[in-house]
């Protein structure tokens, strides 16, 4: 009587443990069954609230041309502006070309940059080179190209002749002082836009 209560004790309690899903330590399952629940593991909630938040968010992505520096020359009123998107930078007075040298008008970009240029004087025959640093080097400290035929160019630059700045006088060529074309230097690249007009 002892073993059949005691076997009817251990069905009892091993019918327990099937019941509630917790086997004993006698038991050994080599093939659990894959548990089955409606909660989506990490993975899959990290993926939900990404997607959500994609569809839910707009990127707040600045436009381009609100980040770039670009350039703005009216020959007429013989300045220079400096732009940040449609914020003003910077102004500058400059010298343009004269009569018959006008400096070009239209959409370019800056093409050639060089800090303390040499000058290699194009109107004499044996090409006159001024070195770089000298205090009358007509390109001043600064050179920034922005156009050219393929053999000449033309651009920014400073000049140890400030009274041209502000008048019509150069071969096309846009003077600065020596301060000012620092600075501008500083705000461009190569790409740079610079736009002229009349």
């Amino acid at each position: 009587m002892t073993t059949i209560a005691v076997l009817i004790s251990l069905q009892s309690y091993a019918n327990a443990q099937v019941a509630n899903n917790q086997p004993n330590s006698s038991q050994v399952e080599l093939n659990p069954p894959p548990l089955q629940s409606n909660i989506p593991n990490y993975s899959e909630r990290k993926h939900r609230l990404l997607l959500k938040l994609h569809h839910s968010i707009e990127p707040i992505i600045p436009k381009t041309s609100e980040q770039e520096i670009h350039l703005l020359l009216k020959l007429n009123e013989r300045k220079l502006y400096v732009y940040r998107g449609d914020s003003l930078q910077a102004s500058y007075l400059v010298a343009i070309g004269k009569p018959r040298s006008e400096t070009p008008t239209g959409k370019f970009k800056v093409i050639h940059m060089v800090q303390n240029p040499a000058w290699e004087n194009p109107f004499v025959a044996n090409r006159e080179i001024v070195p770089p640093g000298s205090s009358d080097n007509p390109l001043g400290e600064r050179w920034i190209g922005f156009w050219t035929d393929g053999k000449d160019e033309i651009g920014f630059h400073g000049t140890p002749n400030v009274k041209s700045v502000g008048q019509a006088v150069s071969h096309g060529c846009v003077r600065m002082y020596n301060r000012d074309v620092r600075k501008l230097y500083e705000f461009v690249k190569i790409g740079t836009p610079v736009l002229v007009t009349k």
